[in-house]
């Protein structure tokens, strides 16, 4: 590939799926109604939580930022891929591109520690109930939320600023359906060893500590729960940490696959689909496992329902 300055790259072309051009339409048609349900899932359990006075306790607190992270999260990817699968073929600024990057590594590094957290508060609740409120304390709970949204802010700053400063000569079609790392690099006309062995580094860390805070979390969760004398004590202590288990399961699975695998370790679909799995799917399920789970979040929405029906009425 002929090197050139890295001002000719102005822009980049992201292909999404137009490998299939028969199926665009009912992709888009798909991903839409699935975007549309993410948001308005999202937005009543942000819209609950921060109304009810009942639900302000770091339980709930953990799951807003949750939905914040998971909305803005798929507000960044979303309205940009209907546009390429509108169009099968669509441009995106040389800065909007970065600008996409460090929001996914934002809110993804945030989610990673959010995930975290929720374990640990609910191994707190279960496995030390009489000294949950001294452990789980607001000074613990702030400083927990703080420090995710704060790894999010310092990873998506410190990757987005390195790839954006490597030269980008003559190709510029990304195909991937966002702007993601693996993606940009491929097309770098540099040397990215170096970025892709501290970024392996940095990302299995940000992926690893979580993820043994919350298998340490879970293992001593179990454990608890086997202690309990009946089965329907059992059962409901369990069932408590039941949604959050899917949505580790979901969201850890798929982005250890994208980002601690090789490069050329998946073919191009593959690694769509599997970005598909934490960018459209886990924002979409959030809400519906935790209002399905959780009889509290249920309530909140019924009393909400009620107070605009009356509103509506009077």
């Amino acid at each position: 590939m002929k090197r050139q300055n890295q001002s000719s790259v102005v822009e980049f072309i992201l292909l999404g799926f137009s490998n299939f051009p028969e199926l665009q339409g009912q992709l888009f048609g798909v991903f839409l109604v699935i975007y549309l349900a993410t948001l308005i899932g999202n937005a009543i359990i942000i819209v609950i939580i921060s109304l009810d006075q009942n639900l302000h306790v770091p339980r709930y607190l953990f799951l807003l930022n949750l939905s914040v992270v998971d909305l803005s999260f798929s507000t960044v990817i979303m309205p940009e891929m209907l546009v390429v699968l509108s169009t099968e073929k669509t441009t995106i600024s040389f800065v909007g591109c970065f600008a996409q990057m460090y929001s996914i590594l934002l809110f993804g590094g945030a989610e990673c520690f959010l995930l975290g957290a929720m374990a640990y508060d609910r191994f707190a609740a279960i496995c030390h109930p009489l000294n949950y409120q001294m452990i789980m304390n607001k000074g613990v709970f702030m400083k927990l939320v703080i420090f995710s949204w704060a790894l999010g802010f310092m990873l998506g700053t410190l990757q987005t600023s390195w790839v954006s400063s490597f030269p980008f000569c003559g190709l510029n079609e990304i195909n991937h359906i966002s702007c993601e790392t693996p993606a940009e690099l491929e097309l770098a006309c540099a040397d990215t060893f170096l970025f892709e062995i501290c970024a392996f580094t940095g990302t299995f860390l940000i992926i690893l500590v979580p993820f043994l805070l919350i298998l340490l979390s879970y293992i001593r969760i179990l454990f608890a729960i086997l202690k309990i004398p009946s089965t329907t004590g059992r059962q409901k202590a369990f069932s408590t940490c039941a949604s959050h288990l899917t949505s580790v399961t979901l969201f850890y699975g798929t982005a250890n696959m994208t980002y601690l695998q090789p490069k050329s370790g998946y073919s191009p679909e593959t690694k769509k689909l599997m970005a598909l799995s934490y960018s459209l799917l886990t924002p979409l399920l959030n809400p519906l496992i935790y209002s399905l789970q959780n009889s509290e979040t249920k309530r909140a929405l019924m009393k909400l329902w009620r107070r605009r029906v009356v509103l509506h009425t009077s």
